[in-house]
């Protein structure tokens, strides 16, 4: 299903500041209990001082603000920045820092970090940079945490899914290699052999969570015009989908569909 676009061309990672405003209340909140299991992984304590790469308007921020965590956030998104210095103007322990992470030189005071941590993010960090850079910013035996949230098929899925793929496949918006149905949630990739390749990190960890939010119409569009291929995609092509979700919704009784997240939480150790 196209809505998340991988991010093989990283020049789309300047996209979602397009979506500064409406990001925070379109995407899910992440699971409580990634939360949970993130810091018992990890044995962070507030008040720890945790760097996040990547943090948006704040979406994986605030819970860990609210548990009491100093965090440095380091978001490449101008708009998006400013959203989170509004969204975490209640927490005098957060920075918000628009830099890309990649060209950051780090906290002047020289602070190393007990975690780093990328929700959603890390995918369109250089490769070639990010644990290196990651590791530096550690202090000894800290951890890097990665999840996602990403469109998940457990059995019994809402085939609205696969009847709107045609629409994309008219618009040439389809993927190559796209098969259905997509692999199930127990088969979403993990980062465990990426971190143990970085040479910097031994992987400690891999949970996954899955869950089901409703939709109207106009919260599911909402939704994706926080994805990087649909904030690129022209507006022809964005109308003529859009429509179509419309007029498929509206023939449902309550108008509604159920779309299914799945986030992969990988917890690395620093070597």
């Amino acid at each position: 299903m196209h809505d998340e676009r991988m991010p093989d061309d990283r020049r789309l990672r300047t996209t979602f500041d397009e979506a500064a405003v409406t990001y925070q209340s379109a995407r899910p909140d992440y699971p409580e209990q990634l939360y949970a299991d993130l810091l018992d992984v990890t044995g962070s304590e507030p008040p720890d001082h945790l760097l996040e790469v990547g943090c948006g308007p704040g979406k994986a921020t605030l819970p860990l603000a609210r548990a009491g965590f100093a965090i440095t956030a380091v978001e490449l998104g101008p708009a998006l920045a400013e959203q989170a210095r509004r969204n975490l103007a209640g927490f005098p322990d957060v920075d918000v820092v628009t830099a890309p992470f990649e060209e950051w030189p780090g906290p002047v005071d020289g602070t190393r970090y007990s975690l780093v941590y990328a929700a959603t993010a890390w995918a369109w960090v250089d490769p070639a940079v990010k644990y290196a850079r990651a590791a530096e910013l550690l202090r000894p035996g800290g951890h890097l945490a990665v999840w996602n949230a990403v469109h998940g098929f457990p059995a019994g899925y809402d085939p609205f899914f696969e009847q709107i793929q045609e629409v994309y496949v008219e618009l040439g918006e389809d993927r190559p290699g796209d098969k259905w149905p997509p692999p199930p949630p127990e088969a979403a990739p993990d980062l465990s052999a990426e971190l143990e390749e970085s040479g910097h990190f031994e992987p400690v960890a891999v949970r996954r969570y899955v869950w089901g939010r409703r939709y109207t119409a106009d919260e599911y569009i909402a939704l994706l015009d926080t994805f990087s291929g649909h904030i690129a995609m022209g507006p022809v092509k964005r109308d003529r989908l859009y429509g179509e979700i419309r007029r498929r919704l509206a023939a449902r009784p309550d108008g509604r569909l159920t779309r299914h997240w799945v986030s992969v939480l990988t917890v690395g150790r620093r070597r």
